[in-house]
């Protein structure tokens, strides 16, 4: 399914990245049970196999490279979708634990079979974020939570900074043309603060990945309820 391990493994090496046979065993098969079940389930528009590993399995794993991950850490994913980028991190580096949260069950169902195939250990969590971060055992029990989405940094800030542990990170994935400093009164009342913004380029294309430290708690009050959220963002 894949391009060849040897271009793979090249692949991976111009971004000062190392790839295993075995790390490239496991995401074949991630790529090839995702081109399969995407043809009953809408789960990607990527479907080639060198654009899979290029802007799926690359793209995640190069979060590693940009964020200082330690050992054993706890990364919960909000609105996962088909795994990007907890699975493939996961794959890269076994030591993580990975929470996938999507709001969609259809997506959750996929997961929990991809990671059977792919033999390796993840919570899977059938929930909107904005409630699901209300809970106890999961609010800012985390080391990092990261998201890989569309949406502005003021909502994901909502939705996900609430998850992390004070001294942990919020960690989004984004494209060049957001004015991420938008979002930074909303980061600011959630108790984060805006770190870094590490721009990179994969394969001709811009990429940015934002990092916010969580230095205080969350107040009790956010995130919002889904229809509060959708009138205004902080």
């Amino acid at each position: 399914m894949l391009p060849e391990y040897d271009f793979s493994r090249e692949l991976f090496s111009q971004y000062e990245l190392e790839l295993s046979e075995s790390q490239y065993k496991k995401l074949d098969i991630y790529a090839e049970f995702l081109v399969a079940y995407n043809n009953n389930v809408n789960l990607t528009a990527i479907t080639d196999p060198k654009e899979i590993l290029i802007k799926h399995f690359l793209d995640s794993i190069l979060l590693v490279r940009y964020c200082d991950i330690p050992l054993g850490s706890s990364l919960i994913d909000v609105g996962t979708g088909a795994g990007f980028p907890s699975v493939p991190l996961k794959i890269y580096r076994s030591d993580l634990k990975i929470t996938l949260l999507d709001s969609l069950n259809k997506r959750i169902y996929f997961l929990e079979q991809l990671c059977d195939k792919l033999e390796i250990e993840a919570e899977f969590i059938h929930r909107r974020a904005e409630d699901f971060s209300k809970k106890s055992e999961y609010r800012e029990k985390f080391d990092f939570s990261c998201a890989r989405a569309v949406a502005n940094m003021s909502l994901l800030s909502e939705l996900c900074i609430p998850f992390v542990k004070v001294g942990g990170y919020f960690i989004s994935m984004k494209g060049p043309t957001e004015n991420v400093s938008e979002g930074e009164n909303a980061i600011k009342i959630l108790g984060g603060e805006l770190t870094d913004i590490c721009g990179y380029e994969l394969e001709g294309e811009e990429r940015r990945i934002v990092k916010v430290k969580k230095i205080s708690q969350t107040p009790t009050k956010y995130p919002r309820n889904s229809s509060q959220l959708k009138k205004k963002t902080l």
